[in-house]
Parts: C-alpha cells; sequence; structure tokens
C-alpha cells in the first residue's frame, strides 16, 4: 500500500463506506492455527495420509471414521468456546480497532464470536447472523429481507462460514467447502439464500478490507473467486488485503523475499484490483489507528 491507498482507505472507513472481511489471521496468538487444529485432528484420528496439516482433509476423515460430522464440529466447538477472547482495548488488537470504526456490516469466515464481543464491549447495538448455507438451516427472517438495512449503530456480523454457537453450520470439511461454494454460485437470484441482499448491496457497492487471509489460504481463494462468480460488481471498487508473505524456500536471499513481494503485490493489483499491505493483521491495524489519528 502506498501513501495514496491509505489516504483512500482512512476517508472510506470515516464515512463508513468500507466492509471488513475477516479471517483466522485476526485471531493471531489467541486460537491456534488451522495447521495445530489439524495436526491434532489427524493424531486424534490416526490419520494415516502425508498431508497431516490440511484441515479440510483431516476434519473430512474425522468425520468419516467418526460416522457423525456434526458431532466432530461440535467438539471443534468445545475447543474454540473455551479459548479465552483477546484483549479487544490492547493496541492494534483486530477486533478492539475494527469495533471502534462506524461501519454498518461486517463479514468474517471465522467460528469464533470474537468480533461480536469486541462490538459489544464498544457499546453496540450488534447483530450477529449465521449463514444458512446447509440443508435444513434456519434463515434469520428479518436479515433476508430486502428491506432490511444495517447500521453503524447496530451493525449486522454475517458468519459466512457458519459459528460455534451453531456447530452444524461450521464450514470445514471439504465436502462442507463444496456444498456452500456450490450453493454460492447458484445464489444469484432475487431471494438468496446464502447472501441476504443487505450483504449483496455491501459487496457490489464498497470496498472490502480483507483482513487475517493468505494468498495460499484455500478458503481465501475460493470466497472470492466465488463472490465474484455471484456478484460481479465487487471488481468496480478498489479493495484491500492484509496479507502474510507465503514462507520461502529456505535459504531465500533478499533478492528471492523482493520477487515474492513483488509478485503478490502484482497478483492482487493485476488480478483482483486489491491493495496488499504486508505483514500481519496487528500491524495493520496499528497503522491504520495511527493514520486515522491526524487528518488526511
Amino acid at each position: 500500500m502506498d501513501d495514496e491507498d491509505w489516504r483512500r482507505l482512512v476517508r472510506q472507513v470515516r464515512n463508513g463506506d468500507c466492509t471488513p472481511f475477516i479471517g483466522a489471521g485476526a485471531c493471531a496468538g489467541t486460537l491456534p492455527t488451522s495447521v495445530k487444529l489439524s495436526q491434532k485432528w489427524a493424531a486424534r484420528h490416526a490419520y494415516p495420509f502425508r498431508d497431516n496439516d490440511n484441515l479440510a482433509r483431516t476434519t473430512q476423515y474425522a468425520a468419516v471414521r467418526a460416522r457423525d460430522p456434526v458431532d466432530m464440529k461440535e467438539r471443534l466447538a468445545d475447543v474454540l468456546s473455551a479459548v479465552e477472547p483477546p484483549d479487544f482495548t490492547s493496541a492494534g488488537e483486530p477486533h478492539g480497532v475494527l469495533a471502534g470504526l462506524p461501519l454498518p456490516l461486517y463479514l468474517t469466515t471465522n467460528y469464533d464470536d470474537f468480533m461480536t464481543q469486541a462490538l459489544e464491549d464498544a457499546g453496540r447495538d450488534v447483530h450477529p447472523v449465521i449463514c444458512p448455507w446447509y440443508e435444513g438451516a434456519d434463515a434469520d427472517d428479518i436479515v433476508f429481507t430486502r428491506s432490511y438495512v444495517a447500521t453503524a449503530s447496530r451493525p449486522l456480523i454475517y458468519h459466512l462460514h457458519g459459528s460455534v454457537h451453531d456447530p452444524k453450520s461450521i464450514v470445514i470439511t471439504e465436502e462442507d467447502y463444496l456444498a456452500f461454494l456450490g450453493g454460492l454460485l447458484q445464489d444469484t437470484g432475487a431471494d438468496t439464500h446464502v447472501v441476504p441482499a443487505a450483504v449483496r448491496l455491501a459487496l457490489t457497492t464498497k470496498p472490502l478490507l480483507f483482513i487475517g487471509y493468505s494468498l495460499q489460504d484455500w478458503t481465501f481463494r475460493v470466497l472470492f473467486h466465488g463472490l465474484l462468480r455471484t456478484v460481479p460488481g465487487i471488481q468496480q471498487r478498489r479493495h484491500v488485503s492484509v496479507q502474510m508473505l507465503p514462507t520461502l524456500r529456505p535459504r531465500a536471499s533478499a533478492a528471492d523475499r523482493s520477487r515474492a513481494e513483488e509478485y503478490l503485490t502484482d497478483y492482487f493489483n493485476q488480478r483482483w484490483n486489491v491493495s496488499v499491505f504486508l505483514g500481519t493483521a496487528r500491524e495493520f491495524c496499528t497503522q491504520l489507528v495511527d493514520r486515522l489519528g491526524s487528518r488526511p
């Protein structure tokens, strides 16, 4: 990101003209990483394959072996729910920073409710909603009416990949991702059942701020490609993505790192009209707070 990107983002945030997309990196240091969760599930169920760091595959295996995918998701929800939330008042803590912004809508693929807690701590009347992507799910009647409008005083949090409060809703196995993506790609009519009108409007009219994802995160890539297919207008705005640089090869040189950074920046810029901040979610939020503190 250059100074013009920052000036544009600061102006958009102050005007509420921005939609944050919150991923796992926003919980770094608080919740176990997907790799650690995957290795835990692999060990528990004697996963016999080499890729024991692939959470979608190890949980798929665990669900098949247990003969009950919901039971597996309930145990995952118990693990995540037992973790104490981060200190939302600490400098640069992503949820706390985002909760202080005058934004009407927050999208997340995380299962935790940290964003809800941070908004409640900030005195905002938050409305969390779980995406009804799976067969038999209950939809929120209010949010799924075309007249619903989220506001900064009563923001909407939309859990695209489910929540610990409804383990059935959690998108985690390979079959879950395929079912979710299939529903997303078919969700093009006026009476949408995966992306409600309020969320679709934000996706087509506001720039997106991705926090806590990586280019190597299959969740991010599938989700963004799916959104591009179903919501073509998403490309009309300039977006921002907070990205960690993927792991480099052993003994990589400074030139290797420079080429990797150039590739990452060019990929997002040319393919998806996205400006990239290379760093952690906390580093980005710390800089955002500093820039919001000074008038442009």
